[in-house]
């Protein structure tokens, strides 16, 4: 009897607070480079803002780092001339959010960029966004209690905001996504590509736009078989011919 009773009250209450229930926030790391209009300098001091009061400053090489939440946008000022703000779960590269200034500076100093650690990146990212990688659709899910067995209040309310939930699943599918074009461009790199095909400049970007692997082949190919991949790829390149149908298949 008490069972059904503490059941029907948990229901009325879920009912009575989904509307303006509101989870703690868990705070996420938004990085990337700032530019200027021609995005080939980097701009050193610009103020990075969020709308939860937190700010930053771009290092020397243009980059930064900011903590934010779920429910933040972000805005970048510089010279007093603000941006439009950028809600955080509308960012689609939240882990390389970069972004180009319509500023013109005459004078630049020299600036050497330091590359960056794949691998560390990699794992810095998984722990900054460890809730979004993690997220699954809310659902009932029973908890023991004083009383007996009952359910889980905030996975029920949770199961009523849809938006959130709908914004979630976006965020989460971007993260893999970004996640996984870092992983092609740490290994199917300019470096790597240039000593194989001798290419440059235009040429080299052209080839490594057209013949991109996917992910798939990326992840699962050895050495010598993403080598091998390369030199075909140039092969066909050189005589005209477009990547070969089986890869295109593979990423659609």
């Amino acid at each position: 009897m008490y069972r059904r009773i503490f059941y029907i009250a948990s229901l009325f209450i879920v009912f009575l607070l989904v509307a303006d229930y509101s989870a703690t926030a868990q705070t996420y790391t938004i990085r990337g480079m700032v530019y200027d209009s021609s995005r080939n300098y980097p701009l050193e001091a610009v103020s990075v803002l969020s709308t939860s009061g937190k700010g930053t400053v771009t290092n020397a090489d243009g980059y930064y780092e900011i903590e934010v939440t779920e429910k933040d946008s972000i805005w970048f000022s510089y010279l007093n001339k603000p941006t439009i703000k950028f809600p955080v779960l509308k960012i689609y590269s939240p882990l390389s959010f970069d972004i180009s200034l319509q500023v013109n500076v005459p004078t630049l100093k020299e600036v050497k960029i330091r590359p960056r650690n794949y691998k560390q990146d990699s794992i810095q990212n998984r722990v900054d966004y460890a809730k979004i990688f993690n997220y699954e659709k809310p659902k009932i899910k029973p908890s023991i209690t004083g009383m007996g067995v009952g359910f889980d209040l905030d996975e029920i309310i949770n199961m009523f905001r849809f938006k959130r939930n709908r914004s979630l699943a976006s965020f989460q599918r971007r993260l893999v996504l970004d996640e996984q074009d870092k992983f092609i461009d740490h290994r199917f790199n300019k470096a790597l590509v240039r000593r194989l095909t001798l290419l440059d400049g235009g040429e080299l970007d052209s080839f490594m736009r057209i013949y991109r692997p996917s992910f798939t082949f990326t992840k699962m190919a050895g050495e010598y078989d993403f080598q091998y991949y390369i030199k075909t790829a140039f092969f066909r390149y050189k005589r005209g011919l477009m990547p070969e149908a089986w890869l295109k298949e593979e990423e659609e």
